[in-house]
């Protein structure tokens, strides 16, 4: 089973009609949103002049049978706490709601589609950054 976890650029890039996020999307069993990616993109909607059709939009998504919102749990945060101490370690902080993210997807055992290089720091994060990536 292909399942994916994607971050806040990819959602926006298959919104703008990227043929490869598209392709690699249609090709997964599952997709994963995090609650935090959820809450990225709707403050980014609030700042913006579409408000309320980009919500119809992402809530079509989020109903799509393929589609499933990650939430947090207790599980959650241990991995996060596990990701926040080895980045210490290695001198290399990333964005606090990209570890929220990438702990999710590894708790859920989801290979994390993104465009953000960082993820990259995050040992045993399965990542994808495009078609057959």
């Amino acid at each position: 089973m292909r399942r994916i976890a994607i971050d806040t650029n990819v959602y926006v890039a298959f919104k703008n009609n990227d043929a490869g996020v598209i392709e690699t999307l249609s090709n997964c069993d599952l997709i994963g949103v995090d609650i935090t990616v959820i809450a990225e993109l709707f403050t980014g909607f609030s700042l913006g002049g579409r408000e309320k059709k980009n919500r119809v939009e992402l809530e079509a998504f989020l109903d799509a049978p393929r589609v499933e919102v990650l939430q947090h749990d207790l599980e959650t945060a241990e991995f996060y706490a596990l990701i926040v101490k080895k980045l210490k370690t290695k001198g290399r902080p990333i964005p606090t709601n990209d570890i929220w993210i990438a702990a999710n997807a590894l708790k859920h055992g989801f290979a994390l589609y993104s465009f953000d290089s960082h993820f990259q720091e995050i040992d045993g994060l399965l990542l994808r950054s495009g078609p057959g990536s």
